[in-house]
């Protein structure tokens, strides 16, 4: 046997016993335990970090979990629309409700023409973002505007003037232009 049939043989020999081991039931693993994740950031609803925190409770917002949003944040946005947007306390309580914890909720059995922003609290839809949602103005006329309550409103502050998309959305993903 030459040298060059005899390596085949062995790295055959190698790859089945390999093959076998991986297959064999006394080689299974478990998911690991012990990972540590450092959240980053996170922001389902523009508003809550935004417009109701203060720049200086950002990295404290961005770094805690849903779970202490209603505790932690409800008397900021309350303490915000009955002080300095001025209006009726049940636009805070409304917010605060719609707004906490601050996750973008999806109602997977409602029809996904229904999609967007809020839309699974203020219209029975079936909730997420579209990337065509103007956030920032539909939040603002929920702060200063008519759509919570029709009185005591601020309509120079209820939009955002910023109007659509200078570039087209792409129709694969990730369907954002580039940065210009």
């Amino acid at each position: 046997m030459n040298w060059t049939a005899f390596s085949r043989r062995l790295v055959s020999a190698a790859l089945a016993v390999a093959l076998a081991a991986a297959c064999s039931d006394d080689n299974t693993t478990a998911p690991s335990t012990d990972r540590v994740f450092n959240q980053v950031q996170r922001l389902g609803n523009p508003l809550v970090s935004e417009v109701f925190l203060a720049k200086r409770d950002h990295a404290f917002h961005g770094s805690t979990a849903p779970t202490i949003d209603v505790a932690a944040f409800t008397p900021i946005i309350r303490g915000f629309t009955d002080n300095v947007a001025g209006r009726d306390t049940t636009v805070g309580k409304t917010l605060a409700a719609v707004l906490l914890p601050d996750e973008l909720l999806v109602q997977s059995d409602k029809d996904p023409a229904s999609a967007g922003w809020l839309t699974w609290a203020l219209a029975n839809g079936w909730g997420g973002r579209k990337l065509t949602d103007d956030v920032v103005t539909a939040g603002l006329q929920a702060i200063f505007g008519a759509l919570l309550d029709p009185n005591n409103t601020t309509q120079a502050l209820a939009d955002d003037h910023v109007d659509a998309n200078d570039v087209p959305f792409g129709a694969t993903f990730p369907y954002l232009a580039a940065a210009h």
